[in-house]
């Protein structure tokens, strides 16, 4: 699968930039800054999130303060490259709800000459790697960590907490259900559930 990007033969080189942490880390709120900047800069933008996102709204990437950028909700990552026509940056939200094809999809993207940034979570409520993620993170050649401050200490947090007892790997939801923690404080978190 190959792609050919012919809206600037001059300038053909694509890459990929991930941004990834925790919930409230300000992950969605970078991936929005750097798209609307390119669109500034009069480049062809486009961006996706899975169908599952509704949280905020059904057809725009919303970050948590209310920032918000025009998006196009797919199924999976495949029809990615289908509606990726003839655009200089594709952005992609929340990639963890997306399916494991999605490496290939932003790697033939960038081998296109196409700059894909994507944002999503690198661990589940579980701290285990989640979904195309790792893929993700290791073929970028850029990746971004932010943090979000731990609720209970202060400190930098990088795990995502449920406090809720669903076990179902996608609960969608908020500070209703989920909580940034450190590491001390989310392996206690975790304990206690026990």
């Amino acid at each position: 699968m190959f792609l050919e990007n012919t809206t600037n033969k001059s300038c053909s080189q694509g890459w990929i930039e991930v941004i990834t942490g925790s919930m409230f880390s300000g992950k969605t709120e970078e991936l929005i800054r750097r798209l609307k900047r390119a669109k500034f800069a009069r480049q062809k933008v486009e961006i996706f999130k899975p169908r599952i996102e509704v949280r905020y709204s059904v057809d725009e990437v919303v970050s948590h303060d209310e920032n918000a950028i025009l998006s196009t909700p797919v199924d999976s990552s495949a029809n990615i490259i289908l509606l990726a026509n003839n655009v200089e940056v594709v952005g992609v939200d929340e990639a963890q709800f997306f399916d494991e094809g999605l490496v290939e999809v932003c790697n033939t993207l960038a081998n296109s000459g196409i700059r894909v940034i994507v944002a999503g979570l690198d661990m589940d409520y579980r701290g285990k790697p989640f979904g195309p993620m790792p893929g993700l993170l290791a073929t970028a050649e850029y990746v971004t960590k932010v943090h979000a401050i731990c609720v209970r200490c202060g400190n930098l947090a990088q795990y995502t907490h449920r406090t809720s007892p669903d076990e179902k790997l996608i609960v969608l939801g908020e500070t209703d259900i989920y909580e940034p923690l450190c590491r001390v404080c989310f392996n206690r978190a975790r304990s206690e559930k026990k």
